[in-house]
């Protein structure tokens, strides 16, 4: 096996001896800002590798001197959010920030999943925001893009750092994963949810552990999601259960089941998101379905297309989250129906705002005016 550079265009997927283990996409595809791309072919010398090659975590500190991002998206509920990490080390093959690693020159594909970039003074750079004169406190989302409970939060607790500083500056937060490893910073959600200033969300797509083991390969079992909800719920931390995405054709059947086990878990409300498909996201999910579900794949992409008007994906606002059509009608009216049955319907927690304050800093003296 060896390899060809090619005008930039619609990835192949690796040969199967090429493949990884333990990773969500299949192909590897320079970013679509790069003039050539690099992909493996066969050469005719049957040299391959007889095992998959092991594929390393890679971590690059981000210098970024702002830590604060803001979007101004009529269709998000939050205007301020926080990633302590790009790129996701969970690999899950339908996720919409893929795209992002172009920015910085590398793949959708493997790079995302394994060469993250983390910020190393994220709680110092969010204090300097806090202090800063005119300062407005809003609630602020930890983990939009990618999730801040990676498995390298371990070992760098980024995320914790963050949770502690809003702590002791009383600010609002939310958080949102698909990781067990929550349940490790229950303490701080819990003091600051007794105050009205945290609330939770948890990913969980489907109770399926083989279809899961594919799709997201690196994040937690559905079991232990459920675990992290009900250690949640006991805490007195509110949580949401948030089905993202839903694949019409793979994981819409369990929407009644899924939505069931979140309310036995303790979970106060729930909501979903339609699979969406921006960019590389595309042809990334189409190369896994041809690979893990080659007898459905056409009549996946056919339901999803039917949900956006004929095409792959539609990022239209209020639609991309959505879709339009019978497919996406039917299946917002059964998950409006099952929040109902399931006593799902607590109506969203509006954080607390005023009790924002500004410690004295470390070594500094109080004023006497």
């Amino acid at each position: 096996m060896t390899a060809r550079f090619v005008p930039a265009a619609r990835s192949e997927a690796l040969p199967e001896p090429q493949r990884p283990n333990g990773r969500g996409a299949v192909s590897n595809a320079s970013g679509r800002f790069e003039r050539q791309q690099r992909e493996p072919f066969d050469d005719g010398w049957g040299e391959a590798d007889p095992k998959p090659p092991k594929l390393k975590t890679t971590l690059i500190k981000d210098t970024s001197r702002s830590i604060i991002s803001t979007n101004d998206s009529p269709d998000l509920s939050f205007d301020k959010s926080i990633n302590p990490y790009r790129g996701c080390e969970h690999g899950c093959i339908y996720c919409y920030a893929r795209p992002s690693h172009a920015f910085w020159g590398y793949s959708a594909g493997l790079d995302f999943e394994s060469v993250l970039f983390f910020k190393p003074g994220a709680a110092a750079q969010l204090e300097k925001s806090f202090r800063k004169p005119g300062y407005q406190p809003e609630p602020i989302m930890i983990g939009a893009n990618t999730d801040p409970y990676q498995p390298v939060e371990r070992r760098l607790r980024i995320t914790r750092s963050l949770l502690e500083l809003c702590l002791k500056f009383k600010h609002p937060v939310n958080v949102i994963t698909k990781s067990a490893s929550i349940m490790r910073d229950v303490d701080l959600l819990a003091e600051l949810a007794e105050l009205g200033l945290a609330k939770a969300a948890v990913s969980i797509t489907t109770l399926d552990r083989k279809l899961c083991r594919a799709m997201e390969p690196r994040a937690a079992t559905p079991e232990r999601r459920f675990d992290a909800v009900r250690a949640l719920s006991e805490a007195g931390i509110p949580v949401t259960v948030m089905m993202a995405p839903i694949i019409p054709g793979l994981t819409d059947p369990e929407i009644e089941p899924l939505l069931e086990r979140s309310a036995k878990a303790g979970a106060e409300n729930a909501h979903y998101v339609l699979l969406r498909l921006p960019l590389e996201v595309r042809d990334l999910f189409v190369e896994w379905l041809e690979a893990e579900r080659p007898a459905a794949a056409r009549k996946i992409m056919s339901l999803i297309r039917q949900t956006r008007s004929g095409q792959d994906y539609d990022s239209t606002f209020h639609k991309r989250g959505v879709g339009e059509g019978p497919i996406a009608a039917l299946i917002a009216q059964r998950f409006r129906a099952g929040l109902i049955r399931y006593g799902l319907t607590a109506p969203r927690r509006k954080l607390r705002v005023d009790l924002f304050e500004r410690p004295m800093a470390e070594g500094r003296q109080m004023s006497l005016f």
